[in-house]
C-alpha cells in the first residue's frame, strides 16, 4: 500500500534525542502556530521521525494523509478476464486440482452406477431381499450426492466439469460358496476402499499445489464419512460370514429394513 504525505505535511528526523514520549504522540510547537506527530521506537528512539503540520502564509487548509489505490489491486485489474467464456471467479486453481476433481466425479458417479445395479439386483421378485436392494439405494443416492457437491465445487473455484466415460457395473452377484448377500457386501466394500484412496489421491494433490482450501474441503467434505462407510460396511462383512447364506441372510435382510442407511 502506498502512503504519501499531503503537502501541508513534512517529515524530518528529529536530532533530539528520545525523551521518554510514547510511540505516537501529538506535540504543540511554541514558536509557531504548528504542531507535530512524532514516531519513535519504543524501546531506544532511535529511528524516530516526526512529521509537522504547519500552517502556512496562504492559509491552505490542512488536506492530511493520502492513501493511494494498492499496487497489487492494479496488478489483479490486469489479470482480470474479459472473455466470457472464462471464468472471473478462479484464484490460484491449477489445472492439475482441476483434471482430479473431473476424475474424482468420475469415481463418485461409477460407485453410484455400481450400487444402482446392486439395488436392481436385490429387487428381483426371484432374489426379493428388499433390505439389502433399499441399503444399496441409499449408498448409490449418497455417492451421486457427492458427485454432485464435487460439480458444484467444480464451478464455484472457477473449474470446468468434465463428465467422463463410466464403465459397465456388474449386473449378477450370484456366488456359489458365498452366496450373493455376501459377494455383494464385500464388493461393496471394495468399493468404498476405492473411493477412499481416490480421495486420498486427490487431497495428495491439492498439498502439492498448496490449494488449502481444497485440501480442507476434502477433509471437511469427505474423508471422515468415507472413514465411517468402511467401518459399517466391515461389519456387515463380518456378520454375514458369521451368519451364512442360508436363513441368516433373511434374518439380516430384516435388519436393513429396519435401521437407517450410511448416508
Amino acid at each position: 500500500m502506498l502512503l504519501t504525505a499531503a503537502p501541508a505535511f513534512s517529515l524530518v528526523n528529529p536530532q533530539v534525542e528520545h525523551q521518554g514520549l510514547p510511540l505516537f504522540s501529538s506535540v504543540p510547537s511554541a514558536q509557531s502556530s504548528s504542531s507535530f506527530l512524532r514516531l519513535s521506537s519504543p524501546s531506544s528512539g532511535v529511528g524516530s521521525a516526526v512529521v509537522f503540520a504547519s500552517k502556512g502564509s496562504e492559509n491552505k487548509p490542512l488536506t492530511g494523509v493520502v492513501f493511494e489505490p494498492f499496487e497489487e489491486v492494479k496488478k489483479e485489474l490486469n489479470l482480470v478476464p474479459t472473455l466470457p467464456q472464462v471464468s472471473l471467479a478462479r484464484q490460484k486453481f491449477s489445472e492439475e486440482c482441476e483434471a482430479a476433481i473431473n476424475q474424482q466425479i468420475n469415481v463418485e458417479y461409477s460407485i453410484c452406477y455400481g450400487y444402482h445395479a446392486m439395488f436392481a439386483y436385490f429387487d428381483r421378485d426371484n432374489v426379493a431381499l428388499e433390505g439389502f436392494a433399499k441399503f444399496f439405494n441409499e449408498l448409490s443416492l449418497r455417492d451421486r450426492g457427492q458427485a454432485e457437491k464435487l460439480m458444484r465445487y467444480q464451478n464455484k473455484r472457477g473449474g470446468r466439469v468434465q463428465l467422463l466415460e463410466i464403465s459397465l457395473p456388474l449386473s449378477e452377484f450370484d456366488h456359489g460358496v458365498k452366496g450373493h448377500a455376501l459377494h455383494a457386501m464385500e464388493f461393496a466394500l471394495s468399493m468404498e476402499k476405492i473411493a477412499n484412496a481416490r480421495l486420498l489421491h486427490l487431497h495428495r494433490i491439492a498439498l502439492r499445489n498448496h490449494d488449502a482450501q481444497l485440501a480442507d474441503f476434502v477433509e471437511s467434505e469427505f474423508l471422515s464419512m468415507q472413514v465411517e462407510a468402511i467401518k459399517k460396511i466391515a461389519e456387515h462383512v463380518s456378520q454375514l460370514r458369521r451368519v451364512g447364506a442360508g436363513h441368516g441372510v433373511w434374518h439380516f435382510n430384516q435388519m436393513l429394513l429396519r435401521e437407517g442407511g450410511i448416508a
